[in-house]
Parts: C-alpha cells; sequence; structure tokens
C-alpha cells in the first residue's frame, strides 16, 4: 500500500459511495414518508441496467412485459374496488385509463424502437421511462392497504416483495449478465489516478439530484406535501394532503432515483437480475447511519460505506462485504444509547 494505491481506492470508494448515496436518500425518502422500511430499493437498479443490456442487443427488455402486467393487475384491483365502493362506471373507467396509459404507452414506444437499437441516450430515457413507474404499481400492490400498519409488518411485506420482484426478474429477464457501454469513454489523468468519463458523470448525476431534491422539497407544493406527511402524517392528513397521493409519490421518486443508479453502475460492473439486493443492502446501510432520517448524514454514510468497500477488497477481498455490513452493528450501538427505545402505541 503507498499513496498512489490509497489514491485509486480512495477513488473508487467516492465513485460507489456516490452510487450508495442515491440508493440511500431513496430509501430515507421512503421510510421517512410511508415508514417502509424499503428492502426492494436495488431491484430498480438491476432492473435498469438489464433493459439497457437487452436494448444493447436489438431485444425487447422484459421489462415491457413486466409493466403491463403490472399495471393490469392494478386496473383489476382497482376496479374491483371501485364496483365495491359502488362507483361509477365512468370513474372507474377514467381510473384504469389514467392507470393504463403511461405504461401502455411507454410500452408501445419500446417495442418500435428497441428492435432498432436507438443511441445509449435514448436507451437511456426509455429506461427511465420504464422503470419508474414501478414505484407507484408495487405501493398500490402490496403497501397501500396496509398504510397504516406496524413499521415490522411493512418490514416484513417489504422482504416479500424483494423475493417475488427477484423471482419476476430472473423469469423476464434470464439468467444472463449484462455490462453496459459507457456513456463517456473519456479519460482524464490527475497525478497518480486516472479519472474516467463514466465516473465524472456519476459525481455529476449525483450532485444534481442531491441539488434537485433540495429544491423540490424546499420550492415545491408537492416536496412540501411530502415533508409533512413525513412529520405528522395524521396532521397532514388534516390538511387535506392524501397519504396515498404521497406514499405513491414516494415510491415513484425512489423507482427513479433506483432506475437512474441502475445507468450509472451498469457500465462498471456486470449485473445479473439479483444484483440489486447486495447494492441496495449498502445504500441501507448508509441509510441506517443516518437513523433513516437525515439526507445530509446519509450522504456521509454512503461514502464511508464505499470507502470502507474500496479498502475491504484491498487488504481482504474475500471479506469486503462481511466487513461492510460489520459496519452497521457500531452505528446501531451508538444509536441505541444516543437515543433510548420508546415503545410505539
Amino acid at each position: 500500500m503507498d499513496f498512489s494505491i490509497a489514491s485509486i481506492l480512495l477513488l473508487d470508494g467516492v465513485t460507489n459511495g456516490a452510487i450508495y448515496a442515491l440508493l440511500a436518500m431513496a430509501t430515507v425518502l421512503v421510510f421517512a414518508v410511508t415508514r417502509v422500511i424499503y428492502i426492494p430499493q436495488g431491484e430498480y437498479v438491476a432492473f435498469a441496467a438489464l433493459t439497457v443490456g437487452m436494448m444493447q442487443l436489438g431485444q425487447v427488455p422484459g421489462t415491457v412485459w413486466f409493466l403491463l402486467a403490472m399495471a393490469v393487475v392494478v386496473a383489476v384491483l382497482d376496479a374491483v374496488d371501485g364496483v365495491r365502493g359502488r362507483q361509477g362506471m365512468r370513474r372507474i373507467a377514467l381510473q384504469a385509463l389514467r392507470t393504463l396509459a403511461w405504461p401502455v404507452a411507454v410500452s408501445l414506444l419500446t417495442l418500435w424502437l428497441a428492435p432498432q437499437r436507438p443511441s445509449l441516450l435514448v436507451q437511456a430515457l426509455l429506461t427511465l421511462a420504464l422503470v419508474t413507474p414501478f414505484g407507484s404499481l408495487i405501493y398500490r400492490l402490496a403497501y397501500q392497504s396496509l398504510a397504516d400498519a406496524s413499521v415490522l409488518v411493512l418490514l416484513i411485506v417489504s422482504v416479500g416483495v424483494h423475493f417475488a420482484l427477484t423471482g419476476l426478474g430472473l423469469l423476464f429477464f434470464g439468467a444472463e449478465g449484462f455490462r453496459n457501454p459507457g456513456f463517456w469513454d473519456e479519460r482524464f489523468s490527475l497525478g497518480a489516478l486516472s479519472l474516467s468519463g463514466q465516473t465524472l458523470i456519476i459525481f455529476a448525476a449525483t450532485a444534481a439530484l442531491i441539488v434537485g431534491l433540495w429544491l423540490f422539497f424546499e420550492r415545491s407544493l408537492a416536496g412540501k406535501a411530502l415533508r409533512a406527511t413525513a412529520v405528522n402524517r395524521l396532521g397532514a392528513r388534516l390538511m387535506g394532503i392524501s397519504s396515498n397521493g404521497a406514499g405513491r409519490l414516494s415510491f415513484t421518486m425512489a423507482a427513479f432515483i433506483g432506475a437512474l443508479s441502475g445507468l450509472l453502475i451498469g457500465p462498471t460492473t456486470t449485473i445479473f437480475y439479483d444484483s440489486g439486493f447486495l447494492i441496495g443492502l449498502k445504500g441501507f446501510v448508509a441509510a441506517v447511519f443516518a437513523g433513516l432520517a437525515s439526507y445530509p448524514a446519509a450522504l456521509a454514510g454512503a461514502m464511508i460505506v464505499g470507502v470502507l468497500e474500496a479498502f475491504s477488497s484491498f487488504w481482504a477481498s474475500a471479506f469486503k462485504e462481511v466487513i461492510v455490513f460489520t459496519f452497521i452493528l457500531p452505528v446501531l450501538l451508538w444509536r441505541s444509547w444516543r437515543d433510548p427505545h420508546i415503545e410505539e402505541e
């Protein structure tokens, strides 16, 4: 170990930490608004990377059929609820149209463009358009009816959703892995360091998303509604803020962040249908460092996790995952001493 090796490892750790920061902030966002510890956050990463990989081969990605299937199931559930609630047929039809319009439109566009092998930028935009709707659909299928359940019940549901998405990912994408081309192939030398264009894009995208989230929560009405729901769900309801609407929006934002993370990490490693679990779990460790409450602390925790992983891969590569996940233990002990446990009512 010398300075040049340490610099390379530090750069690698900060690069991975930027990806983990995105996932950690998504986890904090979902938990703050809905109290859901969202284990399947990493599945969006895998779905996005695999979608681009299949389009690179000129194939229609399995995301299309997966999205359409989920949209149809949600439309049927909404129609059943509408009939039970004695809503008019016009209202039921409008709800079904709202549910199906975007998935059908983006799926048809993908069916037309994918065999033509469009540019990487177009493939990335299609991927974001395909993966982002999964957030609201999953919330409607798995969480909306349990919105007032305990955190433990919601955690158990999250574990079930993770296993379901992993199995369906194998069904729709297959067992083959993909490593996607980078968005920028230039390389820059900075002393002993060699910066790739993809690394700079990761840093820029992470910074832009952090600034965008800050502006969203500080300047927009929807962002302030999410903040109000995070602070006091009952108070937000009394002020006319829909808890279901806040839940759908937070899950949609989490899906978008996960899809963006998949686009960024796809060129740096080979992604399989089940690769998202470990990636998302490292983001979860960073979120726990923040107490599932603070976005700046989640960013700091993600950088620590990324750097710890990079140096662990040098000193003890066989145990790097163990070392990273063991990092959560002292954090939990520190938080238990700092914030005494109070029983939920």
